[in-house]
């Protein structure tokens, strides 16, 4: 609680009552300073966005190598549930990537726009539900998907505080990987990278279903710096 309240000294005095108290709610205290660290930008967060996570971090540093691997040259990148749009705003200035951003909820998109706006990224935000909206082809497909199960155990500040839509899945926590691999070959181009962020226990049900679509591609399961199971990755050289 003491580092939490440490963050909490660049508040205005006219919030830091407000902030204190917040904080003694359990509300998390990237949400009452407004703001987090992602990959060295800056970007605003509120309750319509998930707070971006270090694993996630580590998604776009491993999509960023493969993609340099793969000598892809202002890759056209697709992030799909793009929230506060930290990977979105990250491959754009990192690569002089081409990026689309969607999501499904139009108050993430006013979060990631005005994200993409603080940190000089031009990036086409989408409104779509998946691939509902997107009508063109890809180098690469990246997304960090709502992947908990709804009978999943979760922390009670998350729970609480971040939104569900963006946190749980059906299926077991599947179903938006199930939805996606099962419609990606029209939206990528002939090399190609999708990249995924998933749950520590999901490695062998999401390779299942990616070995279902992509049985010709080269598929990677990857850990995180805890040694947890994390990313998946399917490639086409």
């Amino acid at each position: 609680m003491e580092s939490k309240k440490y963050l909490l000294k660049h508040l205005p005095k006219d919030k830091l009552e407000d902030g204190m108290r917040r904080l003694e709610n359990n509300e998390p205290v990237q949400y009452i300073v407004g703001n987090v660290d992602f990959y060295g930008y800056n970007l605003k967060v509120n309750k319509s966005v998930l707070i971006p996570r270090f694993e996630t971090e580590q998604l776009v540093e491993k999509t960023i190598s493969y993609i340099k691997k793969m000598n892809f040259i202002n890759p056209k990148v697709l992030d799909i549930g793009t929230g506060s749009g930290a990977i979105a705003i990250t491959l754009f200035n990192e690569l002089n990537s081409v990026v689309v951003a969607s999501d499904i909820s139009s108050d993430a998109l006013l979060v990631a726009k005005e994200n993409s706006k603080l940190n000089n990224a031009k990036i086409k935000f989408v409104l779509s539900d998946i691939f509902e909206n997107i009508d063109d082809k890809f180098d690469v497909l990246i997304s960090n998907p709502p992947y908990i199960s709804k009978s999943g155990e979760i922390e009670d500040v998350v729970l609480k505080n971040e939104p569900h839509l963006a946190l749980f899945a059906d299926n077991d926590g599947l179903y938006f990987y199930e939805k996606i691999l099962s419609e990606a070959r029209k939206y990528v181009k002939e090399r190609f990278i999708i990249a995924f962020e998933i749950g520590f226990d999901q490695g062998d049900s999401v390779l299942k279903i990616s070995k279902q679509y992509f049985k010709d591609s080269k598929i990677l399961i990857e850990e995180d710096l805890s040694n947890k199971i994390r990313f998946l990755f399917i490639i086409k050289e």
